[in-house]
């Protein structure tokens, strides 16, 4: 049976594979930066080998980002937390699309935005929608009607 990556694990590759994605770097240049193969670089990205904290210290200098960074959004690290399954769930649907070329293209046009005013104003907007759209599908399945995309 295969081993599951953990969590943070997952969490932490993905993001190392956003950052890289947005400095237009590929895995083979970043493993040749770090002295490891491209499939290495893979394996961290997917969260099946886990990042040691002195390679992670490495990584976080060639993507320039605080180590920190790399756990910014993270799944609570508590065993209560990790057994909440709605919440690892969660992030890892979150986690999944910033990796896609669609939520790549729409943080890489977001950090573009200089004004936290307007940056506030686009992140209330999304939640407005999404609440909109949440509460359409709900009033659709309650009247038996397929859900709209």
């Amino acid at each position: 049976m295969a081993k599951v990556p953990n969590p943070i694990d997952k969490h932490v590759g993905s993001r190392v594979r956003l950052r890289r994605v947005l400095l237009g770097l590929s895995q083979e240049k970043l493993g040749d930066a770090l002295g490891l193969t491209f499939q290495q670089v893979q394996k961290y990205e997917k969260g099946a080998n886990r990042i040691g904290a002195s390679r992670l210290q490495e990584i976080s200098k060639i993507l320039d980002v605080p180590p920190s960074y790399f756990f910014e959004g993270a799944p609570a690290g508590s065993s209560q937390a990790q057994a909440d399954a709605g919440e690892v769930v969660s992030s890892a649907l979150v986690t999944d699309f910033i990796a896609t070329s669609e939520g790549i293209q729409l943080n890489k046009a977001f950090v573009r935005i200089k004004s936290q005013q307007v940056r506030k104003r686009i992140i209330d907007l999304v939640v407005s929608l999404a609440a909109d759209h949440d509460h359409d599908a709900r009033d659709e399945s309650e009247s038996g009607n397929p859900p709209k995309s």
